[in-house]
């Protein structure tokens, strides 16, 4: 290891353990490369801006977040509740299925798993508790169903990796269809054994005039996901017009259907977005001049051949991959695993053969289980703060959920035809 990158990694290790933001600690470690390197620190700058510069897709970032902060704003989750409410009817522990079908249906239209825990979240875990379900249940099952967000399309991290990888938003987004629903059915699988076991309520039987009633109310919001979707594989819009439309048409709905966000309202979802868009902008820029450091070093070529010398084969070296994600995934944030750590993995990858669609969703999957492992899954973290349970409990209680992510995990690892059919029969490959 040269000199300049051993004082980068020192620098990067270092600020990581003070706690400082992950996006500032990346710059400054660049910025120690370049000092002592000799190198002109302006170029830490032409890096950062020529990513925004020359990235079309990445502009669908903030257009999706901005589409989060809307719908969480407005009474479109208390619609989504509701309508999932209906579709579950008498089953025992009905409550806690509406919470995976809301998630996915909430997924639909924001792609973030935070959007999701903090929005929708706070709905489900209230009512749950009102009805006599255990709080650190409730907990860890809006935990494990808020990853579904990121999976099922749109989602953010499968446009970042778009960019990374130079693969397909629209192969990326059809692939993560079936993973997303499978893992909604191991989830709702797990919340039937639970409540019957625990003997947790069964919710109020089908009112078919109430439930049209519902459906009603929520299909503007229902056709958030629908307008994404057929824009994007009909070629009538690209991701990125796709994110713009979604973000007009979720505050249209908003403001004049629903009535539900004010001028000042408006002002806090503004308020918020840029906040949001800020630190992922942070962070996707300087992970630029990491990847020219990575570059420059050959980094990745080591890595690869290291590798290499471990397994030929691709289905080892995913396990390797999974492996260290689940690892990392303990105890960083998946911006900083996604931005660091899967571009030097990208080039390994292609050179054993391995399908870009099917190891995009291999990984983000995987970043998404990290959300909710402890010790520091930031899931976990949240709704413990807006329920105010103990977060030791709500450990426990993830530990079921977690087998079924894993479970999942392994089933698209291992069969890669679970992600790439769908994209296949699209002819998005």
């Amino acid at each position: 290891m040269s000199f300049p990158l051993f004082v980068t990694l020192f620098v990067f290790v270092l600020i990581f353990f003070l706690r400082m933001p992950i996006a500032f600690g990346m710059l400054a470690s660049a910025a120690c490369y370049l000092l002592v390197k000799g190198g002109d620190l302006s170029l830490v700058i032409n890096q950062v801006m020529n990513t925004y510069y020359t990235n079309y897709v990445i502009i669908a970032v903030p257009l999706f977040i901005f589409t989060a902060n809307v719908m969480n704003s407005g009474k479109v989750t208390d619609m989504i509740f509701d309508f999932a409410g209906g579709l579950c009817g008498r089953m025992r522990g009905a409550l806690g299925q509406v919470n995976v079908i809301a998630s996915l249906i909430f997924s639909g239209m924001t792609g973030s798993a935070i959007a999701d825990a903090a929005g929708l979240g706070k709905i489900e875990i209230a009512a749950m508790k009102d009805q006599g379900y255990d709080a650190e249940f409730a907990c860890a099952i809006t935990a494990a169903s808020a990853t579904i967000g990121p999976i099922f399309p749109p989602s953010i991290p499968l446009v970042i990796y778009a960019m990374l990888s130079s693969t397909s938003v629209g192969a990326l987004f059809m692939g993560g269809m079936v993973p997303a629903i499978l893992l909604s059915g191991f989830l709702m699988l797990y919340v039937a054994l639970v409540a019957k076991k625990r003997n947790y309520p069964r919710g109020s039987k089908i009112v078919w005039k109430d439930f049209l009633r519902a459906t009603f109310r929520a299909l503007l919001g229902l056709l958030t996901p629908v307008i994404l979707l057929v824009g994007i594989y009909t070629g009538i819009m690209t991701p990125t017009e796709a994110g713009a439309i979604a973000g007009f048409y979720a505050l249209i709905i908003s403001v004049f259907a629903y009535k539900a966000i004010g001028w000042k309202g408006l002002g806090e979802v503004l308020k918020v977005s840029i906040r949001d868009i800020g630190a992922t902008s942070i962070m996707i820029g300087a992970a630029t001049i990491i990847s020219y450091i990575v570059a420059r070093e050959q980094l990745a070529v080591h890595i690869g051949n290291w590798i290499l010398s471990i397994t030929s084969n691709k289905y080892g070296f995913l396990f390797l991959v999974n492996v260290v994600i689940l690892l990392l995934g303990m105890f960083m944030d998946t911006s900083t695993i996604q931005l660091v750590f899967v571009p030097i993995m990208i080039p390994v990858a292609r050179a054993l053969g391995i399908d870009m669609v099917h190891f995009g969703l291999v990984v983000t999957f995987n970043m998404m289980v990290g959300l909710s492992t402890p010790p520091f899954g930031m899931l976990l973290f949240i709704t413990s703060g807006i329920s105010g349970t103990p977060l030791k409990g709500i450990m426990k209680e993830i530990i079921f959920p977690l087998i079924a992510m894993l479970l999942v995990l392994a089933i698209i690892t291992y069969f890669p035809e679970v992600t790439l059919f769908l994209p296949r029969a699209a002819g998005l490959l």
